[in-house]
């Protein structure tokens, strides 16, 4: 039988490394650009506007930028479940909660505290107009599928 902790490791890492991806390729769509420019988006947090010009290099970097991202976004979520099992079982109204939560601190902690050359700028207009409706609704609808699938594979951890 396998130790409960590397259980809750091997869930938190398997939903992570599963929804990373799929977040990328949804930004992809939503945005109408290559996972490759999108991956060196996510760079461009840690590297500024230069991560645009360092091709797969710096594409790599954001793909694995994204996955220590969502698994730590997968940790987060297991350790607030923890305390309330019945969250777990609940796991659709959980991971579209989750989801909307991380769209929140994603878009308006996260990124504009960024290094990112397309980061809004903290103040109420520009935080509000960063997105069009159609890209406001489309990335909420992206981050409620990512809470899903991180609720999804927690669901049955004890």
């Amino acid at each position: 039988m396998r130790h409960p902790m590397h259980h809750r490791l091997g869930i938190v890492a398997a939903a992570g490394l599963v929804a990373g991806p799929i977040d990328i390729g949804a930004a992809s769509l939503i945005n109408r650009l290559s996972p490759v420019v999108i991956l060196q988006a996510v760079a461009s947090g840690l590297l500024g506007k230069g991560a645009f010009a360092g091709g797969a290099a710096t594409a790599s970097v954001g793909l694995l930028l994204q996955w220590g991202i969502s698994i730590l976004i997968a940790a987060i979520y297991l350790m607030v479940t923890a305390a309330w099992p019945g969250m777990r079982r609940r796991w659709c109204l959980t991971g579209v909660l989750a989801g909307v939560v991380i769209f929140v601190i994603m878009n308006y902690l996260v990124v504009p505290l960024s290094a990112a050359a397309f980061r809004p700028h903290f103040g109420l207009h520009p935080l509000l107009t960063a997105f069009t409706p159609y890209k406001f609704v489309a990335n909420l609808l992206a981050m409620a599928l990512f809470g899903l699938i991180v609720a999804f594979s927690a669901r049955d951890v004890r």
